[in-house]
């Protein structure tokens, strides 16, 4: 019996597992990582700005770009590698706690309240009366069509390719008051957002289309519940483009079929799995799967999957 790798801290297991069944990462569909299903193909913007890795980066303009389309004066903004780099930065400055379970890059220890939002693992947006000294809404325009929040005394942190469904660009952003941006970009290393990423930011932000996709994410995931719920599944409530459910040993099941889905032990929720929101031919395939596993399934199911080493 195939024996697959342990889950990753963070979903996107989708290459590992291919390797470990001997497939093209391509031919595995990876519902552990919580991307936009419904945003335009970024390939062939990204492929008009190849030449920008023959020259050393200058973000700004992309950074303009950004500010403009949040609607932000530009010393409000730092535009950053990835989420995780806007989150590094400000939890070095400001340090920070949270509330569990929370995503796992947010500092623990004193400082400010950190919370995603939506709510991360949950996908519950936070109501208006909850308050957070910083904010991270990596998935806050798919799940509300809106930019922010605008919390006018919170820092934001966020990610560009969760939006437009490219997490190896690598394109995060920082919105705080512009002392906070300038001690922020200070810190951050010298060019540390990659050339292709800042010559074509501008590009993907003109597809951009907030009030839309998050409709039609939110139509998707109701399609993905009534899946879920013919296969005897429970899905969890969520504003977010992802939706829990209890099942044990889910993830092992679906990977054999070279469906992947999150494992949320590292969440601290055990027998928890988070499956993203799919796009139509991701349903149909997640579908299959589903119901190849029901048909395979022992009396007493039981699972091989590696422990973590």
């Amino acid at each position: 019996m195939t024996s697959l790798p342990p889950p990753g801290p963070h979903g996107g297991d989708g290459p590992a597992v291919a390797t470990a069944l001997g497939w093209a990462p391509g031919d595995v569909l990876d519902l552990s990582q919580s991307l936009n299903p419904v945003c335009p193909d970024p390939v062939p913007v990204l492929s008009r700005y190849l030449d920008a890795v023959g020259r050393y980066p200058d973000p700004a303009p992309a950074a303009a770009a950004l500010a403009l389309a949040m609607e932000v004066d530009e010393d409000r903004l730092l535009l950053t590698n990835g989420g995780s780099e806007a989150i590094a930065l400000v939890a070095g400055a400001l340090g920070g706690h949270v509330e569990e379970p929370e995503f796992s890059l947010h500092p623990r220890g004193v400082g400010p309240r950190w919370r995603s939002n939506p709510h991360n693992p949950s996908g519950r947006l936070a109501g208006p009366e909850e308050r957070a000294e910083v904010w991270d809404e990596a998935f806050y325009p798919l799940a509300t069509g809106h930019w922010t929040r605008r919390d006018s005394d919170a820092v934001v942190v966020g990610s560009l390719t969760k939006l437009f469904a490219c997490p190896g660009l690598r394109a995060g952003y920082v919105v705080a008051e512009p002392e906070l941006v300038a001690r922020l970009r200070a810190a951050q290393p010298m060019w540390s957002v990659n050339g292709l990423a800042a010559a074509a930011v501008p590009a993907l932000l003109s597809l951009c289309d907030l009030p839309g996709w998050a409709a039609e994410i939110a139509t998707r995931r109701r399609a993905l519940e009534q899946v879920l719920r013919a296969h005897g599944l429970v899905p969890q409530p969520s504003d977010a483009n992802w939706v829990l459910t209890e099942a044990p040993g889910l993830r092992y099941r679906l990977a054999r079929h070279g469906v992947v889905v999150r494992d949320c032990t590292s969440f601290g929720l055990h027998d928890t799995a988070r499956i993203a929101v799919p796009d139509a031919g991701g349903l149909e395939r997640l579908e299959q799967a589903l119901g190849a596993d029901h048909d395979e399934r022992p009396t007493t199911a039981t699972t091989t999957e590696r422990a973590p080493t």
